[in-house]
């Protein structure tokens, strides 16, 4: 456990920090609360639904990695099954701001990444910045998901998002964390490849058709991948690479222990993430070596 959670604890209600504190210590926890678990601190804590996942944001905090602006923002994701996923903002010295991860990319990412195709609802620390709003936007709940925030009633993302643009208005059918599951073989391919390829065929790209993933292995042998989540504004748009970093983060794990990575994305795409993973991952150790495959 990092000391940043540990810390955490200390300001979590007294009635449910001791169970609260065994769920997080367990060798399989993976930053996710279950249903389950969430109704028993429910019944511990005598608190409403919006109150304590309010009150388990310090807990999403601090899985925070923010060295440029020491300003730690924890989300909470409730996906369709009932499992709550913790997610954290994320940025790297050396590389230029967009590069950032925000808290609720952070969440929804951590989510889809475990399968979930839609989310229910996000708790956050701060009001969504205009950014995040987009994003949401794209998913497949835009329509249905709230937001809550501390000491406020909770609220719609189109409350949020009002007259808002999405994938309606470029004619797409497609949305983030659908069932958009593409096919492309993993045969032959060396291990971390074939992660990729798996990442890839998760992935949302309906505006470049650059469908696209990234695999990230570790000292300890431990792989973690990212697909790609594209925008309807673009800009908000998320990279594979920053995908499969956050999996690192809520992990627990360290960037410095990257050992390999692998990008894999479709020759006939109209953008490529090649330069920009490169870049990024110079900027944590320029001698992690990318495997790179164009279908």
């Amino acid at each position: 456990m990092n000391s940043r959670i540990e810390s955490a604890l200390k300001d979590i209600p007294a009635n449910i920090a001791s169970y609260l504190s065994t769920i997080i210590n367990a060798d399989d926890f993976d930053a996710t609360i279950s249903e389950q678990q969430f109704n028993e601190l429910l019944k511990l804590s005598g608190l409403e639904d919006n109150e304590l996942r309010v009150a388990l944001l310090p807990i999403a905090a601090a899985f925070s990695y923010a060295p440029i602006s020491e300003f730690y923002v924890g989300s909470i994701v409730r996906g369709l099954s009932g499992r709550l996923y913790f997610g954290a903002n994320m940025e790297l010295t050396g590389a230029q701001l967009g590069q950032t991860v925000h808290a609720e990319q952070a969440g929804i990412s951590h989510a889809w990444m475990k399968g979930e195709k839609g989310v229910k609802d996000i708790t956050v620390n701060y009001s969504p910045c205009g950014h995040c709003r987009q994003f949401m936007n794209e998913l497949t709940t835009a329509g249905e998901m709230d937001v809550q925030l501390p000491q406020r009633d909770s609220m719609s993302l189109q409350q949020y998002l009002p007259e808002s643009f999405g994938p309606k208005d470029l004619d797409i059918d497609a949305r983030l964390m659908g069932d958009n599951q593409q096919e492309y073989s993993t045969e032959g391919c060396e291990p971390l490849l074939a992660k990729a390829i798996d990442a890839l065929n998760m992935s949302h790209s309906p505006y470049t058709n650059n469908f696209s993933g990234v695999a990230l292995e570790l000292d300890d042998g431990s792989i973690y991948a990212g697909a790609y989540a594209e925008n309807a504004a673009f800009n908000p748009s998320l990279p594979p690479l920053q995908v499969a970093l956050v999996q690192i983060m809520v992990a627990g794990k360290s960037f410095d222990k990257i050992r390999s990575a692998a990008l894999a994305e479709l020759s006939s795409g109209k953008i490529s993430h090649l330069a920009c993973t490169q870049s990024t991952l110079d900027v944590i150790n320029p001698d992690i070596p990318v495997s790179y495959i164009a279908l």
